[in-house]
């Protein structure tokens, strides 16, 4: 389910409820410069990981808000017109049928937030 072959998406989920989970043991595992990894489930949502290095392409979702948290490095965010640049501890909610990118000049560490039925490379 990818849109570029040097994207590394993966939309399985990787933990199920009840289990305990270190971020830092993904991130490690990782050898792509572009990796998305759905980690579980929430409800009708799911939390994924990105270990993101490089642009993604333009794309938005018709139906879903999409959040984005840093956890290490620095994410520019381009929504419409804006660039929004993140650092570690800050977010940013895209909202629905907002076309968006993300760029990372280096290595990023990023949770997202979305719908279960959310197609990451976008509608």
């Amino acid at each position: 389910m990818t849109a570029n072959s040097s994207y590394n998406i993966r939309t399985d989920v990787k933990f199920p409820p009840s289990t305990k989970f270190d971020i830092a043991d993904v991130i490690n595992a990782n050898s792509d410069k572009w990796f998305n990894q759905t980690l579980v489930a929430v409800n009708d949502s799911v939390v994924r990981l990105g270990v993101l290095e490089g642009e993604f392409h333009f794309h938005k979702h018709d139906a879903e808000d999409e959040l984005f948290y840093v956890v290490e490095g620095t994410l520019l965010l381009d929504v419409g017109d804006e660039t929004h640049k993140l650092s570690p501890g800050q977010g940013y909610v895209v909202p629905k049928g907002v076309i968006h990118r993300t760029r990372a000049p280096e290595k990023v560490v990023v949770l997202m937030m979305a719908s279960s039925n959310v197609v990451p490379t976008g509608d």
